[in-house]
């Protein structure tokens, strides 16, 4: 599997469906049990944060939020950069990482378009279309690839002819506009459970290999770790793009002591205009607003850790644990969406039954979901977990924790440091979800046999899939910023090298940091404990020390 992952001979969701046949044929699990595996709650959450994205792509709340927070960042060329890569950042939160840059990168050519290009008569007030606005919302290919590094990408449509020649300094700040798009696509996933594939695949896995973990890896906990190493993550990148591709100069980056001239006003005029062109919102965003801030409350509030949540109150196991879960609480939100009506009900007729009411369709409806939703990825998950489920009962997970155990003499910080580089390296050829699926099993095992804490190296695992910077071909965003043109595949090899060093800096900082008080990484866990582990209970080296 992992050779068809790395070569994508086949499809990698048709890669992912070999333990149905394989596992029963070679007599490792039944088929009803392999089968379990594909649908588990981790996959449901999937879905369920799925429908929400969809419905926020489809009534077009993505778009208003992006024009409404480059209007207050304005066009100054620091701020605008840094406007465009927190909106994008934060929609990589919730939708996928690829329907942000799909949206994003025809804003960022437009208003670019707008800002270095000759006044013709015609004034942008007058209403004139601007084909690079157009963003294809009724693509229904846009989802299709997410996280699916060798499927067919979103292509939005190609912008049109400069009007003038653009000197180097228009066509370097064009450069690092559009990759400030697809790499805080890249950077904003990581920060929720639902932001990204891989995430997911390192609670499923932490499920299927540990399954009497405490639910160590949700939302809340999740979201507590990775939001900080995402701004982090983000400033840097900000200041390395801003040197690289407007230089030391901050005074004039930040647009300090000069006066804004016409150019820049039209560029900000375009984003005034298109947010008119919006109108005010309708009552089918503000019900998917409010829907969307309940998910994210009832998400924080279910079994938050430092207190009781609504979980462990109201639907308590005889533990006290929540049996409701993540992936409840999606799912519910998620047939809310299909029930409530995108206007509000009136009395308007039938005009095909007069006499008849006619009731307003709903949010969401299963035609829209199902052009929309990426099937593969869902099947993609489920091979994963069907995979870690047949190393652990083959005894492939005991073999190879037995051969990683030399490694215990070298210190735990070193090991995540080195892990960090060589997935980074990994995952810009190959599929970030694939990449993930293929390494935790082993870290997992590893991690027994030297009696570290599992997260301490599946965590920076999990984070570094997503340091896909150097090549159009490593993450859907790259490609779809490589599409517009303007860029060569050297420029983004230089802006992505050092990035992904900064990356990786950035993750061991955050391992070695708070991320012991949140997931406990002081002691090797009981619920980690295996035939092979029996000496962690006593030995010393189980205790995983941050570096100063």
């Amino acid at each position: 599997m992992a050779l068809y992952w790395c070569t994508e001979a086949l499809p990698l969701a048709v890669t992912a469906l070999f333990p149905i046949i394989l596992y029963p044929m070679m007599g490792i699990m039944d088929a009803s049990e392999v089968s379990i595996e594909y649908l588990r709650d981790t996959n449901i959450l999937f879905f369920g944060g799925l429908l929400m994205a969809i419905a926020v792509e489809h009534w077009n709340l993505h778009k208003r939020i992006a024009l409404q927070v480059l209007l207050i960042v304005g066009v100054r060329p620091a701020l605008l950069m840094l406007g465009f890569m927190l909106v994008t950042a934060f929609l990589s939160m919730w939708i996928s990482n690829t329907a942000s840059s799909a949206m994003m990168v025809p804003i960022a050519h437009a208003v670019l378009e707008e800002l270095y290009s000759v006044p013709r008569g015609k004034d942008i007030e007058e209403g004139s279309e601007n084909p690079t606005f157009e963003l294809q919302e009724s693509g229904s290919q846009k989802e299709e690839t997410t996280l699916d590094n060798g499927q067919v990408h979103p292509v939005p449509p190609a912008p049109s002819e400069p009007r003038a020649k653009q000197n180097q300094e228009q066509v370097r700040f064009t450069q690092g506009l559009s990759l400030c798009v697809c790499y805080a696509a890249s950077i904003g996933g990581i920060a929720t459970l639902t932001g990204t594939a891989p995430n997911l695949v390192l609670q499923g896995q932490m499920n299927t290999l540990f399954p009497k973990n405490p639910n160590v890896v949700n939302f809340v906990s999740w979201f507590s770790f990775a939001f900080p190493t995402m701004v982090i993550l983000l400033v840097l990148a900000w200041l390395w793009l801003q040197i690289l591709f407007l230089g030391f100069n901050f005074r004039k980056n930040f647009g300090i002591g000069s006066q804004e001239g016409e150019k820049e006003q039209a560029a900000y005029r375009v984003i005034q205009l298109e947010h008119r062109l919006l109108g005010p919102m309708t009552f089918a965003e503000k019900a998917i607003t409010v829907l969307f801030l309940t998910l994210v409350i009832l998400w924080f509030t279910r079994e938050p850790g430092f207190f009781l949540g609504w979980g462990n109150l109201a639907f308590s196991n005889e533990h006290g644990e929540s049996m409701v879960s993540d992936g409840t609480v999606a799912i519910f939100i998620g047939i809310v969406l299909f029930i409530v009506p995108s206007k509000i009900p009136g009395l308007t007729q039938d005009p095909r039954e007069p006499g008849r009411l006619k009731a307003p369709p709903a949010i969401l409806d299963w035609k829209t979901v199902h052009e929309k939703l990426p099937w593969n990825v869902v099947f993609l998950l489920g091979g994963g977990y069907a995979l870690a489920k047949g190393s652990e009962q083959s005894g492939l997970s005991q073999w190879l924790g037995n051969k990683l155990t030399p490694l215990q003499n070298v210190p735990p910080p070193a090991i995540a440091f080195i892990l960090c580089l060589l997935v980074a390296t990994f995952t810009e050829c190959t599929s970030n979800v694939a990449t993930n699926t293929l390494f935790l099993p082993i870290l997992a095992s590893m991690a027994q046999a030297i009696c570290v804490h599992p997260l301490y190296v599946m965590i920076p695992c999990t984070l570094a899939t997503s340091l896909a910077f150097m090549l159009p071909v490593a993450t859907p965003p790259n490609a779809i910023v490589f599409s517009f043109g303007g860029l060569k595949v050297t420029d983004m090899a230089r802006a992505g090298f050092l990035l992904n060093i900064i990356g990786v800096l950035v993750i061991t900082l955050a391992i070695n940091s708070w991320s012991f008080p949140i997931f406990n990484l002081y002691t090797f866990p009981s619920w980690a404990h295996s035939n092979t582990t029996a000496s962690c209970r006593v030995s010393p080296e189980n205790i995983t020390t941050p570096t100063p």
